[in-house]
């Protein structure tokens, strides 16, 4: 289940919407409308991502390729090169 964070869209809140919140919620559930503590309107804003398994290990090309995902590098204008995964071995902007 992914945290939401919410925020107070009209003044003047409380002490909990006027700053970002986080709410647990599923997926499949309707986005929360208004605050649970003051009833006041609150949005849903957009955060960054945690991404989780940022190692070098991690962008090797076996695992790369174990995971299904195609990997290119520059190697000129427009032009690039696959190094990892299955797909066409040059891709140019021609």
């Amino acid at each position: 289940m992914p945290f939401y964070e919410y925020i107070c869209s009209e003044a003047p809140g409380c002490e909990h919407c006027r700053e970002a919140f986080t709410q647990l919620q599923r997926l499949s559930d309707s986005p929360l409308t208004t605050c649970p503590a003051c009833g006041s309107a609150i949005r849903r804003v957009i955060s960054a991502p945690n991404l989780v398994g940022n190692t070098a290990s991690d962008l090797k090309p076996s695992t790369i390729e174990k995971a299904g995902f195609t990997q290119y590098r520059k190697i000129g204008k427009g032009v690039y090169e696959k190094s990892a995964g299955k797909g066409p071995g040059i891709i140019s902007a021609d």
